[in-house]
This record gives C-alpha cells, structure tokens and sequence, in this order.
C-alpha cells in the first residue's frame, strides 16, 4: 500500500508514478551531474536523444533506477524535487564486464550491502533553498526502517555534502573516479552512510 501524501505549504510529497519518469530521469541526470546521460549516450540509437534511454529506464517496473522506488516533491502541481531509493541486497553485485566508471561506483556499492541506498536525490534549481532535500531524505530514511542509509557523492559536491553530514551521514569508504570522457571537477567518489535511526 502508498504511504499517505504528506502536504505542508502547498509541497506534497508522494509516491512517484510512471508518468514521472521524464522528470525522474532529468533530476536524476542532475544528481549525477551528467553521468547518467554519458552513460545513456552509449545505448541511444544513432540521433537519439540519451534522455529518451532515461526516461525508458525511469518506466520499467523492476530495476533500481524505477518510477517503482522513487519518491517526488510536487509544489503547486508541479514536480520539483525526487528521490529514488532501494535496498542493496546482502550479496556483492559481480563487476566482471562493467566499464571502468559503473565498476568503481558499483563496488563502493557492495561496500554498503544490507543497506536502504540513495541512488538519486536531486531538487531542480527553481525550487532550491526550501527543505526540500531534507524532507525527502527524512523520506528516505522512513523506507529505510531498521536499515541504514547509504549513497555516493562526489568529492567536490560540497553542498550535497554538507546536507547529508548536517542529516547524520558519515563517510564510510571512498574510490578514485574513473572518469574516461566524462567531464567532471571531482577526483572522488565517497560512500556516506547514516545508521538506522540516527
């Protein structure tokens, strides 16, 4: 079952539906400051435009990057923020045959297992400096339930930084960035951890 929308000045946060997934995809290419599109370029058809690949991954039903897992803020009708969240099971994920990027992100992933995983949490720009963050990360932990939160972020996200250190989480590992042709000011990725309950 939903959990109930909970509203407070016209935010209303609420469980994501298929028709989010445009916005899913856009907010969670912000999160990962272009990654994901880098990524989907790989998979578009010549002439595609990457976001369409995103947008196709933000509606499937069963996959960890799903309307399914995710979490929106609406103002005034309007999506303005998103989080997607699942568990990581109690089993490291193989890396044999992943690049060299999704590799190093998905080991410090295994670093994490049995954990409620922040995989997107991404507000657009216009809806900045309300709370925003925060409350889907109090979100965030409710799923969790007796799981910890984790998630990774780059080394120079300050500000993303800031807010999850300000909200309990603490670096847990860290793994040099493989970048390739990615482009980028961090050097780092860290993997944050918050326990259950804090």
């Amino acid at each position: 079952m939903a959990p109930e929308m909970a509203k407070s000045d016209s935010v209303t946060i609420r469980p994501a539906r298929r028709p989010d997934a445009p916005d899913l995809a856009r907010l969670g290419d912000m999160a990962g400051h272009g990654l994901p599109s880098f990524l989907w370029r790989r998979s578009a058809a010549p002439g595609q435009d990457p976001m369409e690949i995103g947008i196709a991954r933000a509606s499937r039903d069963n996959s960890g990057f799903s309307w399914t897992n995710a979490t929106v803020a609406e103002i005034d009708g309007r999506v303005a923020a998103a989080l997607v969240t699942c568990p990581i099971g109690d089993t490291p994920e193989p890396l044999d045959g992943l690049g060299p990027i999704v590799a190093t992100l998905q080991a410090l992933e295994n670093r994490a297992l049995g954990s409620q995983y922040v995989n997107v949490l991404a507000v657009y720009p216009e809806f900045r400096r309300r709370g925003l963050g925060r409350r889907l990360l109090a979100e965030a932990a409710r799923l969790a339930g007796p799981r910890r939160l984790s998630l990774i972020v780059e080394d120079a996200n300050a500000n993303a930084r800031r807010l999850y250190e300000s909200f309990g989480f603490r670096v847990a590992d860290e793994a040099p960035m493989a970048k390739e042709d990615w482009q980028t000011d961090g050097t780092t990725w860290i993997l944050m951890e918050r326990p259950a309950g804090a």
